[in-house]
């Protein structure tokens, strides 16, 4: 499981900018905390979220990205991974 921290929030917008992702911050109107605009790849996070909420949705986010044939070094290619690989529990 992923720890609820910033240093978390850090790996996981690095690993998006590494997949070609722009992660942006605005304030809006969300009903879930993250929302992904396909054509430009630039995933939008409500600013106002809580830790926590920012990195599950970010999480979610990752599991939908397609990542097959993207170049990425060993060891965030373990990191993603290990993402799609956890299983949210409620």
């Amino acid at each position: 499981m992923l720890p609820n921290t910033q240093h978390s929030l850090d790996k996981l917008e690095t690993l998006f900018k590494d997949l070609g992702y722009k992660v942006r911050y605005e304030k809006g109107n969300f009903k879930t905390a993250a929302c992904m605009l396909e054509h430009s790849k630039v995933v939008v996070v409500n600013r106002f979220s809580n830790l926590e909420t920012k990195i599950d949705s970010l999480v979610a986010i990752l599991r939908e990205v397609p990542t097959s044939g993207l170049e990425l070094d060993e060891k965030q290619r373990q990191f993603l991974q290990s993402i799609k690989q956890i299983r949210l529990t409620i």
